[in-house]
């Protein structure tokens, strides 16, 4: 018996994977799509993995679903799947998605050039620019971004002693200076940040327990945000962003992009008005701004605004038949 036919557009947002899938949606349950987060991990996760997984993903993939709006001022909904998981935002995922949908024609919005998205961890605003079919920039204003924890040290046995703060963009991130043995992105190569990540962030993990203070469905140190010197120079910073069990982000990473944003204001370090560029360890860059101060359950937070641009490259069909052995994905490493 087929599970489902899956059709799907294929883009990348500064040089990381979005898959978009325009069919095979199941129906979820649910008045939010935080609550419809939850109900696709429970029952439909083996349609992330189908996606996801090899042999028709691979380590970095990263996909959305397009949801009618939960909100009454919304345009629509999307629902992130990865391979790390089913995550409460993704910034370069909702630039692929609103790229390739508005070029597809999936969507219309109800203001040009302007959208109001619902997703899992709140609401967004995004703008847009076209040139013709083309849709050349994708500006996210993204959810209350705020530090969550200053200084945790922990110890890595081939590291030694590290310490790292933690703040939220949509995500929870630690965010690793240079320090000891790590000297900073530009001194090291992917594959040692990938062998190192891991076990970092299960050290970190036995020290602190990130949950979301307005939502404890919103919970985990999941992603790992190693700093660095640009490669240039109107780049404001750089980063290398680990998710899931062997992913470097190949774009700037938009919750990433919040969360060290977040960081650099508590810090006094960056203020609004401000322009931080934050480049990707393949060079690629987005564009963060502050566009607003406010506090989550009294922290200090910004509203972040972060902007890129995503390329269409192809579609596909993707079918997932059970009598295949390997009809759910596998990873190997």
């Amino acid at each position: 018996m087929k599970q489902g036919t899956f059709f799907c557009i294929d883009a990348h947002t500064c040089g990381n994977p979005v898959r978009l899938v325009t069919s095979g949606h199941p129906q979820l349950h649910g008045n939010t799509m935080g609550e419809k987060r939850l109900d696709f991990i429970e029952r439909y996760d083996w349609i992330r993995k189908a996606l996801m997984f090899e042999p028709r993903g691979h380590d970095m993939m990263s996909g959305s679903f397009l949801y009618p709006p939960c909100s009454a001022n919304a345009d629509f909904s999307i629902l992130f799947i990865e391979t790390s998981g089913c995550l409460p935002m993704c910034g370069h995922g909702t630039i692929g998605t609103v790229t390739a949908a508005l070029e597809a024609g999936l969507v219309k919005a109800k203001t040009p050039g302007q959208l109001i998205i619902d997703v899992p961890a709140g609401q967004l605003k995004v703008s847009y620019q076209q040139q013709g079919d083309k849709v050349t920039a994708v500006k996210i204003t993204n959810i209350p971004s705020f530090l969550y924890a200053e200084k945790v040290s922990f110890e890595v046995p081939e590291l030694g002693e590290m310490t790292m703060d933690v703040a939220y963009g949509g995500n929870f991130y630690g965010i690793i200076e240079p320090q000891g043995k790590f000297k900073g992105i530009e001194h090291h190569s992917a594959a040692e940040l990938l062998r190192w990540s891991p076990v970092v962030r299960e050290a970190a993990r036995k020290v602190i327990d990130c949950v979301h203070p307005l939502d404890d469905k919103v919970r985990g140190l999941s992603h790992l945000l190693w700093t660095g010197t640009p490669k240039h120079p109107d780049s404001s910073a750089a980063n290398a962003v680990f998710y899931g069990d062997k992913a470097i982000d190949r774009s700037p990473c938009g919750t990433g992009t919040s969360a060290r944003m977040a960081q650099l204001f508590a810090k006094g370090l960056l203020k609004p008005g401000d322009t931080f560029v934050h480049e990707s360890f393949i060079g690629s860059q987005f564009v963060g701004t502050i566009e607003a101060v406010t506090e989550v359950a009294g922290k200090a937070a910004i509203i972040p605004g972060i902007q890129g641009w995503a390329q269409v490259f192809g579609a596909n069909q993707i079918t997932v038949d059970d009598n295949d052995p390997y009809a759910y994905g596998f990873q190997v490493i």
